[in-house]
């Protein structure tokens, strides 16, 4: 066992212990970016002047007006940018636009002694426009041949012979919308300037030293110049590692300019408008079966909707495309991934990041194609998992194949599913205008950022002469328990009570060069740096032990916040006396750790190699309720067992589970983004800017049953303290609640009939269902046959329904054998 994730005896990691901060969250006293403004003097207020065009040339800008209205201090304009005049890391962000690209697109913006000051002033301001052509969807950006970006082509075996071979070849589309993060902290930062010119930035950000680095270059200052605190965030999502970065630099810039800190904080409805979204996806896709339903190729073009700029899309699409095989062996493999570029805001990172895009795809196909191959598609599932010996397209060995049998099984027999498969099937038989489903979904999600580079981490950690610590790290928290996880890292390591221990806020004056908290590499890079830092200080207080009981180092040991030592006289001592023993002697009590992920080796140039340090499985279990009248629908009950490694936390991992599955389930049959795509003034516009517009899930939507267990003996090797990351794969679990509604509208027709069905698949899109299942129309449609032998097409296929999109109707041949 290495070093890294042997546990010590009695460990403070493992202990399911609250949030370290949720008595400050119950009780309203918890501090985010915008709790600061009032206790800042003489601050200025933000607001933005939106472009009303989906895309258009700015031909004149007055901004005169404003300053007459009283408040108004300054209006923000490109001319005042003192570096660079631009907010992404590609260098396609233009922070004040010259060009709108999307309808919402600020402009300019207006600073004023009070928030309704700048909101008048930014009305004030006159613009002039050119209205520009413009893309809606991703199908218009395909017919147009608008892409942006990398292209990346993923390939293995012989995917024409693979389908020539197949017994059964299908193949159809499938287009599925984004998801608004909707974080209960919208976007914020405050910005600073002291008597040195030296810019301090609270902000709202998943990644301080990105915002560090986009308010220096945008100010023409250092890295050095420019410190960036994150206190806490009120939910992130990935919505926070790139799109803060130009808010904060506005704030910067303002207060650059006047002298005086300036708070920029979007409201809702500006933050929907303004803010990227979890990336939509159109899919054509060729899928191969043998005569027994394993799969035996599957070939795909992955187009991701990346709205108007690049931020994330590139590594969102390169994980997409990884992350096509879910948990399933297909031989032979042929992906090509693009990025449309359409007049909607810049889509960018959302928990999975690219991952659920791409496993959807399989999931969809598998839903569709197993009732057309005589299969259950749990069972179809169950035999296409990976097993011994095998790899994934990008040539990664699936080491931990059986913990992805081991969950479905424990789910299989926990959740009592053969009875209740046979239940299901006994009320559909006796309810005509009623039916359910239970699906079952497997989970396998690659842990690490696609860029290698970015798979490091660093800490600080102090202790004080009293033995009472501090530690700081690049991680920020936004809800999900990374602090309380490294609080219980750092009373670990260093063998004391987890009230010695205090955490202080993310800065990228503590940690420099750190990266987001995303990927759900938070706890492994900064648990891993808290580590390193906590064993420098330990080793050098071993010392200072080994004096005092005149013993060798190796047999001192730290417990609990005692020191003793094996075969000595003297009594123990308190950790924090050898700290101030450690004191006097001149020995150094503070340490900067330091992590790096080994054994990761990727060339995306041909998307071959091992990117991943380790795979994070589950399976979920879901069965619902649906009207036939409506398409309405209730979760009945949902059976999860995953695996977390060795938990660190397990009351935190428990609870990132169930927020993941909500979350996912949400974007499975809630979240809906509407954009205006007509030829109106208002096209571009979004409509679902709001919480009354935007349907998150409630209580309502909650499953009646909720079970949740941590797969067990799951030791991660080479892992901090044998954990394994938990953030992003629940998400995926929901897909389970998608098949079971898709299996329940499936019910209402004839045997062995399979449906296509929407996404998000909303009580309308499972009606849509429900009536196919009805009238008979039951390919999922799916086309087979000798025409499916064709590449898949560059363009796709008609609407049969606009609000009811499918491809074209199954052909009468037989499949070639």
């Amino acid at each position: 066992m290495s070093s890294l994730s042997e546990r010590p005896a009695n460990p403070v990691v493992g202990h399911p212990i609250p949030h370290e901060a949720a008595d400050l969250h119950v009780t309203g006293r918890a501090l985010y970016t915008d709790d600061l403004v009032g206790r800042t003097k003489d601050c200025l207020h933000a607001w933005p002047v939106q472009a009303p065009h989906a895309h258009a040339a700015v031909t004149r800008v007055d901004t005169s007006p404003a300053l007459d209205v009283e408040g108004v201090v300054r209006v923000l304009t490109a001319d005042d940018v003192l570096g660079v005049n631009d907010a992404g890391v590609k260098h396609d962000e233009p922070l004040f636009p010259t060009e709108a690209m999307f309808y919402g697109h600020a402009i300019v913006w207006v600073l004023g002694e009070t928030l309704e000051a700048a909101r008048l002033g930014a009305a004030a301001i006159e613009i002039d426009y050119e209205p520009l052509p413009s893309l809606m969807t991703a199908r218009e950006a395909i017919a147009a041949e608008a892409f942006q970006g990398a292209q990346p082509h993923m390939e293995r075996g012989d995917i024409d012979r693979g389908l020539q071979d197949a017994a059964h070849v299908f193949h159809g589309e499938f287009e599925f919308k984004g998801q608004e993060h909707f974080y209960l902290e919208t976007h914020c930062a405050l910005a600073m300037v002291d008597e040195n010119g030296q810019i301090f930035v609270q902000s709202s950000t998943q990644h301080p030293s990105e915002t560090q680095e986009i308010v220096a270059h945008v100010l023409g200052l250092h890295s050095h110049e420019v410190t960036v605190q994150c206190l806490r965030m009120g939910g992130g999502f990935g919505g926070k590692e790139m799109q803060p970065h130009g808010l904060a630099a506005i704030a910067a810039l303002g207060s650059v300019l006047t002298g005086r800190p300036v708070r920029l904080r979007l409201n809702r409805t500006l933050d929907m408008s303004m803010t990227g979204k979890r990336h939509g996806f159109h899919t054509q896709w060729r899928v191969g079966f043998d005569a027994d339903g394993s799969l035996v190729a599957l070939d795909a073009t992955l187009t991701a909707d990346g709205g108007w700029s690049l931020d994330l899309s590139e590594p969102v699409l390169a994980r997409a495309v990884c992350h096509i095989d879910n948990a399933y062996w297909i031989p032979n493999v042929r992906v090509n991934g693009r990025i449309a570029r359409t007049n909607k805001t810049s889509q960018t990172a959302f928990r999975g990041f690219g991952g659920p895009q791409g496993m959807l795809v399989i999931e969809d196909i598998l839903g569709r194609c197993a009732p057309l191959l005589g299969k259950d598609p749990a069972d179809l599932r169950r035999q296409n998992l990976y097993g011994p010996d095998q790899t994934t397209p990008y040539g990664q060995p699936v080491r931990q194949w059986d913990r992805l049998e081991r969950a479905w099984e424990q789910v299989v027999t926990d959740g009592d599913i053969t009875r209740r498969q046979q239940e299901v099937a006994r009320f559909n038989a006796t309810h005509a205008d009623s039916k359910r489903g239970l699906a079952l979904t497997p989970v396998k999600f690659g842990i690490s950022f696609n860029l290698t580079a970015f798979n490091q981490g660093g800490a600080l950690v102090l202790v004080y002469k009293d033995g009472s610590v501090l530690i700081n790290h690049g991680g920020t928290e936004m809800g999900q328990g990374l602090h309380t996880k490294m609080l219980q890292v750092a009373a670990t390591a260093l063998g004391v009570p987890l009230t010695t221990v205090r955490l202080a806020p993310t800065r990228t004056d503590k940690v420099p060069n750190t990266s987001a908290t995303a990927a759900s590499s938070g706890a492994d890079l900064n648990g891993g740096a808290i580590k390193n830092a906590c064993e420098q200080i330990k080793e050098r207080l071993t010392q200072v032990g080994s004096q005092h009981f005149g013993v060798s180092p190796a047999d001192i040991r730290f417990e609990d916040g005692v020191v003793s030592a094996i075969g000595s006289r003297a009594e123990p001592m308190l950790w924090a006396d050898l700290t101030q023993r450690a004191y006097f002697q001149r020995v150094q009590l503070s340490a900067a750790g330091y992590y790096r992920t080994e054994g990761l080796h990727w060339d995306s140039s041909i998307m071959q190699g091992e990117p991943f340090k380790y795979f994070a499985n589950g399976v979920a279990a879901t069965e619902v309720e649906v009207d036939g009248f409506t398409g309405a629908y209730r979760t009945r009950r949902v059976d999860i067992v995953h695996d977390v490694g060795e938990s660190l936390s397990p009351l935190v991992d428990i609870g990132q589970i169930e927020g993941g599955f909500v979350q996912g389930a949400g974007w499975m049959t809630l979240e809906e983004l509407v954009w205006d795509e007509s030829d109106r003034p208002t096209r571009g516009k979004l409509a679902t800017q709001a919480a009354s517009t935007y349907k998150l899930p409630s209580f309502s939507e909650m499953p009646e049953v909720f079970n949740v267990a941590l797969l067990q003996q799951a030791h991660e090797e080479g892992a901090v303290y044998g954990s394994k990351a938990v953030g992003e794969p629940p998400l995926m679990l929901a897909f389970s609640v998608r098949e079971a509604l898709r299996q329940a509208a499936a019910a209402f027709g004839a045997p062995g009939g399979s449906v296509e069905l929407g996404l998000p698949a909303t009580p309308e899109a499972v009606f849509w269902a429900i009536e196919d299942a009805r009238s008979g129309r039951t390919d999922g449609g799916v086309e087979r046959g000798s025409r499916a032998q064709q590449h898949v097409p560059d363009q796709p296929g008609p609407d049969a329904h606009p609000m009811h999109p499918r491809s074209e109707e199954l052909a009468s041949e037989p499949a070639k054998a």
